[in-house]
């Protein structure tokens, strides 16, 4: 047997993750690999916190990479954070909500639901509802940016609420990190995790998270040990922490952390301000041009999230085939629905490096010509130029 070099095809990657990568990214991770305790290794791990405060606007001391993916990012969060015979109430409107349930009770706690339509935001009143009934509960877990439909919530007001009610707050940031405003100190939040695959145009494979001193602290205070030791922050800041010698606790993943440092510096270099504008303005030309074909979305839009956008498929049209035929003759790919929205809605993504003009006119043109192939009930020949007309304004 022979096997060859895996020389992967050139895609347009605009669904819901990982977006395309920013060619600097790449060449980051091409330099040459040192060792994991090598002093310039430190000093750029010390950069890179300092990165990763300024991306989640925080001067939190414990804002780090987690050395593999948002999922990762997640469970280091509940792991830390909940013990055995807690109670914490998580709001679902989404897939993802159903997987911060699932790290609750692998944790040996109780997950107490508030559940809002896929599509709708989190309703801050259902989660004063479930706190009030809840008086022992002490954490709250919501998705601030919903990958599955597109829909982002107030995440400022329902920590606020948890707060009052004297719970801690664990916030998925995964897609809106670097795309949409994420104030971690403005908004008091307790623990907070991400992904670099998505507005950060980095590879997979790290997820960046940061603890305010009331979440230290009460993993400082921990009874029970943390279940995992992969994810125990007590052990990994002995790798992570600034001041004392580092100590070695697992092989970071070296080449993807150049890759992470320079994904930072891009969007030090663009100004988070100027990202968060780029990808509303991106947004904001591909909902014209598809509510000029006769399409919609699913989200309100005073709740929608601009670098994911969850679009209706037109009655009588094959999802997966229009999905294939992007892929096959324009090397473009576009998402699925998840779960109860599978074939309902196209999650077409707007993602860093992804989020630019080209992609925009690109993608409705290419999603025009598809529809129209396949007899799709849209109207023809209108979007690009909806898009455009939006662009010269």
């Amino acid at each position: 047997m022979s096997i060859s070099s895996f020389h992967p095809p050139e895609r347009t990657l605009m669904g819901p993750g990982p977006s395309d990568v920013n060619p600097r990214i790449l060449e980051a991770m091409s330099r040459p690999t040192i060792g994991h305790l090598d002093p310039s290794f430190v000093q750029m791990m010390e950069e890179m916190k300092e990165l990763l405060q300024y991306a989640f606007k925080t001067k939190n001391a414990l804002t780090m990479p987690v050395s593999a993916p948002g999922s990762a990012g997640m469970e280091t969060c509940f792991v830390n954070l909940v013990s055995p015979g807690d109670k914490v109430i998580v709001c679902q409107n989404g897939v993802f909500g159903g997987r911060m349930k699932e790290n609750v009770e692998r944790s040996g706690a109780t997950a107490i639901m508030v559940e809002d339509a896929w599509g709708d935001a989190v309703d801050a009143n259902k989660l004063e509802e479930a706190l009030k009934a809840n008086p022992d509960a002490s954490t709250v877990a919501f998705v601030h940016a919903e990958t599955s439909t597109g829909a982002i919530s107030d995440a400022k007001t329902l920590v606020e609420l948890a707060h009052k009610y004297d719970c801690l707050t664990i916030v998925d940031a995964v897609t809106s990190l670097g795309g949409s405003p994420v104030l971690v100190d403005e908004w008091n939040i307790d623990a907070i995790y991400s992904g670099t695959q998505k507005c950060l145009s980095c590879t997979p494979g790290l997820s960046p998270v940061s603890f305010s001193e009331a979440a230290q602290e009460r993993i400082a205070n921990r009874t029970h040990p943390v279940q995992s030791w992969f994810m125990d922050l007590n052990l990994v800041m002995g790798y992570w922490g600034s001041g004392a010698k580092r100590a070695y606790h697992h092989t970071a993943p070296i080449n993807s952390l150049y890759a992470l440092h320079e994904s930072l510096v891009i969007l030090q270099e663009e100004g988070l301000e100027n990202s968060w504008k780029r990808h509303m303005d991106n947004h904001l030309a591909l909902r014209a041009g598809v509510e000029a074909m006769g399409l919609g979305f699913i989200v309100n839009e005073a709740d929608r999230l601009p670098q994911l956008n969850a679009v209706t498929i037109p009655d009588g049209v094959d999802d997966a085939a229009v999905r294939g035929k992007l892929l096959q003759d324009y090397n473009l790919e576009i998402g699925a629905g998840l779960g109860a929205l599978g074939g309902k809605v196209w999650r077409i993504g707007l993602m860093g490096y992804a989020s630019n003009k080209t992609n925009v006119l690109f993608c409705l043109g290419a999603l025009d010509a598809v529809l129209t192939s396949m007899g799709g009930k849209i109207e023809s020949g209108v979007a690009v130029r909806a898009a455009t007309d939006y662009y010269s304004k």
